[in-house]
């Protein structure tokens, strides 16, 4: 009797499994079988109206708050700031030559650096070339007086010239009818002696240098150029030259630039021209100089508002739909450390973004915008 059971209740077993699968999408064999239809019936949800614009770029959606900052125009002057240092102008050197040879009686200039006053007594010195002079002069004069010789007279008054003789002591043979032994060597200009080379009891030469004089009422600035600098120094008409620890800012006139260049450093240098009539530069002092341009209007974004990729400048332009906003390509110069000129690409009044650029970048390359 279970016998006959088992053999009634197999197959519906196995029909039940049979049922259980195809519910699930399969067969009893493992095939797939087409789902049944969901017969629960949809929520019918109210659709938005889709807005849409004629000619729409691609643009950028940014939730943060963004600033955005106006593209001006200002009147500016390009500048260039350069280094270097006050020098001594060659102009106004003199070297004091001895143009005989003797020995130094008394030294009145002793140290370097002294400033003296033009005229002032530098040295006194025997010579015997000059003495000899002072004597054929002083003969000339006394046998002018027998016999008028006016020729001889002139001659030897020129040879005391010739040899260095200040005017003074010439007059001074005539008027004393005596030569001094002694001959004084006076200052030539005004000036600080910056080389000295006699001391007391020397001997000297002719043509041996004894002081070099350096008057420092008008001095150079020499001024340091890279190459890529040089192109621009026809524009620059105005140079302003500020000194640490001088509150004075002084004007300055381009002089010359030197024809060669460092080839250490690959630098030019270029003379400016400073009036130091109060005498407070000094040759040695390290300075800056502003060089500018003559002014004129430029339009202008700050350096923040722009980015830079593929060799090509960005600028984030604010459209009319709030907090989107496109990237247009432009064309930039700098001008200084916090302007950029505009050259191409965005006008004056036009609403730019000026901050979080990062974020604005990384949301346009996401979504391949440029």
């Amino acid at each position: 009797m279970y016998k006959y059971l088992l053999i009634v209740l197999l197959p519906l077993t196995l029909l039940a499994q049979s049922d259980m699968k195809c519910e699930a999408g399969k067969c009893s064999g493992g095939k797939e079988i087409p789902q049944k239809e969901n017969t629960q019936k949809h929520v019918e949800t109210k659709e938005q109206p889709i807005i849409k614009r004629e000619h729409q770029k691609p643009t950028i959606e940014q939730l943060f708050n963004v600033k955005t900052v106006q593209v001006k125009e200002i009147t500016v002057a390009k500048e260039q700031v350069n280094y270097g240092y006050i020098v001594a102008q060659d102009s106004l050197k003199v070297d004091v030559t001895a143009w005989y040879s003797g020995f130094v009686k008394e030294l009145y200039a002793d140290t370097r650096y002294k400033q003296v006053t033009k005229g002032e007594p530098l040295v006194k010195v025997y010579s015997p070339e000059v003495y000899k002079a002072k004597q054929d002069y002083l003969n000339s004069i006394n046998y002018n007086k027998r016999t008028p010789m006016p020729e001889m007279l002139e001659s030897s008054r020129t040879k005391l010239r010739l040899l260095g003789v200040d005017e003074k002591e010439i007059e001074e043979i005539k008027r004393k009818e005596k030569a001094d032994e002694f001959t004084t060597i006076y200052a030539p200009m005004n000036g600080w002696i910056f080389k000295k080379e006699i001391n007391q009891g020397s001997s000297f030469n002719a043509n041996k240098r004894l002081f070099q004089i350096v008057n420092l009422k008008s001095v150079w600035m020499e001024v340091k150029l890279f190459q890529n600098e040089l192109k621009m120094l026809d524009k620059l008409d105005n140079f302003t030259v500020k000194i640490k620890g001088i509150e004075k800012v002084y004007e300055a006139k381009k002089s010359l630039l030197y024809p060669m260049l460092n080839p250490k450093e690959a630098t030019a240098t270029l003379r400016l021209e400073i009036d130091n009539k109060n005498g407070v530069l000094q040759p040695g002092m390290y300075a800056k100089v502003h060089a500018s341009a003559t002014s004129k209007s430029r339009i202008v974004i700050p350096r923040t508002a722009a980015i830079r990729k593929s060799g090509r400048w960005y600028a984030f332009l604010a459209t009319e739909f709030k907090g989107e906003y496109e990237p247009i390509q432009i064309e930039l110069k700098p001008l200084d450390n916090q302007y950029y000129e505009v050259i191409k690409g965005l006008h004056t009044g036009d609403n730019i973004v000026n901050n979080a650029l990062f974020m604005m970048d990384s949301d346009a390359q996401i979504n391949s915008i440029y």
